[in-house]
């Protein structure tokens, strides 16, 4: 009974030793990526992180990027289980879920780009000396709307295609 226990207990700290190694792998992948990301849009545009990173908050939002960043890690962890091929069909129901999560929370938040837009302009009343007001905030939320559709469709299917590529690989071997 007792070697019973500490096998099991060995068993259980391979896995969550596993488990980190995995995480901390995913961790690396997306964290190298957006530096790739940084460096590239910072070549381009002339711009330092500090200023991209506003750019970020004030296009996207906190509460977007937080929940799109965990979206893409249990996506990225995922596949990477996948790939490791453990528990391959559950990994990649996780993957194609967190992938849906992704696409849903880019037109979740367009929509509500689109409302918080609409509900601005419904608020008051439209004359010639508050038009260009009205058309900034207009502009601004309209902008958050259609920006997290760019980044949040293209990445979804992404994640889908390398997770299908992966799942098809591993059945034709």
């Amino acid at each position: 009974m007792s070697d019973t226990i500490v096998h099991s207990s060995a068993n259980n700290e391979a896995t969550q030793r596993t488990h980190i190694k995995v995480a901390v792998s995913a961790f690396g992948m997306i964290s190298g990526a957006v530096i790739i990301l940084f460096a590239i849009v910072s070549l381009v545009t002339n711009m330092q992180v500090g200023d991209i990173v506003a750019w970020m908050a004030k296009y996207f939002g906190i509460t977007f990027s937080v929940l799109f960043a965990s979206l893409l890690l249990v996506s990225v962890y995922a596949i990477i289980k996948v790939s490791q091929r453990q528990s391959a069909t559950f990994w990649a129901q996780v993957a194609a879920q967190a992938a849906n999560g992704i696409s849903t929370l880019a037109l979740t938040f367009t929509l509500l780009g689109i409302s918080l837009g609409i509900g601005a302009l419904a608020d008051q009343s439209l004359t010639p000396e508050n038009v260009d007001t009205i058309i900034s905030v207009l502009t601004a939320q309209f902008s958050m709307a259609f920006m997290t559709t760019v980044v949040g469709l293209p990445a979804s299917t992404a994640v889908r295609a390398w997770l299908a590529i992966l799942m098809a690989k591993q059945i034709s071997s």
